[in-house]
């Protein structure tokens, strides 16, 4: 058992490709574009002889569209749109075919791979038909040629082959790391799960060890006191017996501790195992109680946890006796067979009517979940003479006995 951290943090890292700011590269290719374009289609427009001359309004549509990519991650589609509307009113006035297409393609593959291809896709064929069919009809452009016209297709079909290779590079760079993100998420919820399980064991063997041993010594200051005056040797014995016991409980306490401070090194033990039965019962023997022991089937070396699981069951079942049942004896019976260790626990206390049930402490729930953890089982409840019974049935797995 290694101690464990309350809180563990996993930072998760979530990334929004959707971001609808102006981000510094956004202003760069911006500025790249509108450069080209201008520079592009002064050379362009003057080798067109049917092109009208660039004038001031030709510059202005020239920027505009590189204007607009700028707010591109904000919305896309519209402009796209504004884009398409600049490029078709360039051509209408009679300018020359050129770089201003450019921005039209950055447009197109801004809102092709951040939105949806029934919005965008069929933008792009709109666009293809006004420019070569619709432009040429009611201005002084010059008509495309049929090969110009096969072209411009086979370009607008390399623009939607790049727009799907981007849309999938995005789809599998997301999907990596919505894994990714589930992967820490699992892993965090992991952490917390284990850290919760030592907690509570932690609890659980602190409880077993102070509860016992604090019951003991409380049930012999409580003779001490009430012999102190008619009996003192008694009363000595009491002290000498709660000396003994609270020893004890801080050797048991040192123990518990180192074990939990050691990372590579395996749990230690601070009591002994059911197989020295005597040695369970002998702090409940101290304290006064009659505790008759009873190994039925053939002993044998127990997995570790079952052993100390087991002694830790019968040391909580008669410290519940001590301190709560009004018992002065119990009987502790041991039996062993080929696939498991059951414990029982007789006294002759008050019975489940009494407080001796433990319902309102940790006693019983916390046998109950030492056996539960281990696959077995306890049961808690009247016992055939009147007292109190409790009994637990510990199963050994084969990889269990093949460990023992």
């Amino acid at each position: 058992m290694t101690a464990s951290p309350d809180r563990v943090y996993v930072r998760v890292v979530h990334t929004d490709r959707r971001d609808t700011s102006i981000a510094p590269r956004d202003v760069l290719i911006a500025l790249g574009v509108a450069i080209v374009q201008v520079v592009g289609s002064v050379g362009a427009n003057h080798n067109q002889s049917w092109a009208t001359p660039l004038d001031a309004a030709g510059f202005v549509l020239l920027v505009c569209g590189p204007l607009a990519l700028l707010f591109r991650r904000r919305s896309p589609v519209t402009v796209l749109l504004v884009v398409l509307a600049v490029t078709v009113l360039y051509v209408v006035r009679g300018y020359g075919y050129g770089p201003v297409f450019l921005s039209l393609v950055v447009a197109f593959l801004g809102a092709a791979t951040a939105g949806s291809r029934w919005r965008t896709y069929p933008i792009l064929a709109v666009g293809y038909v006004m420019i070569v069919f619709a432009v040429p009809a009611v201005s002084a452009a010059e008509a495309p040629s049929l090969l110009a016209l096969t072209g411009i297709a086979a370009w607008l079909l390399v623009l939607l082959a790049a727009a799907e290779i981007i849309r999938q590079r995005r789809g599998t760079l997301d999907a990596h790391r919505q894994r990714a993100e589930a992967a820490q998420r699992s892993t965090l919820d992991e952490q917390r799960r284990r850290a919760s399980e030592e907690r509570l064991a932690i609890a659980r063997e602190l409880h077993d060890i102070l509860a016992h041993s604090l019951s003991l010594i409380n049930v012999q200051a409580s003779v001490a006191l009430e012999l102190w005056d008619s009996r003192p040797e008694q009363s000595q014995e009491a002290l000498s017996a709660i000396k003994v016991a609270s020893r004890d409980a801080i050797g048991d306490v040192h123990a518990l501790l180192a074990s939990l401070r050691g990372e590579d090194s395996p749990p230690t033990a601070p009591t002994a195992g059911i197989g020295d039965l005597d040695g369970v019962v002998e702090r409940a023997r101290a304290a006064g109680l009659a505790v008759t022991t009873i190994v039925e089937g053939a002993p044998r070396p127990l997995p570790a946890v079952v052993d100390v699981a087991a002694a830790r069951i019968v040391q909580e079942s008669l410290t519940n006796v001590a301190r709560h049942s009004g018992g002065s004896s119990a009987d502790v019976t041991v039996t062993y067979s080929p696939t498991s260790v059951r414990v029982r626990i007789d006294d002759d206390g008050r019975g489940p009517d009494g407080a001796s049930a433990g319902g309102g402490g940790n006693g019983i729930p916390g046998m109950r979940e030492r056996a539960r953890a281990l696959g077995g089982e306890l049961t808690a409840g009247s016992g055939p003479g009147g007292g109190f019974r409790v009994q637990a049935t510990l199963p050994l797995g084969h990889d269990m006995v093949d460990r023992a």
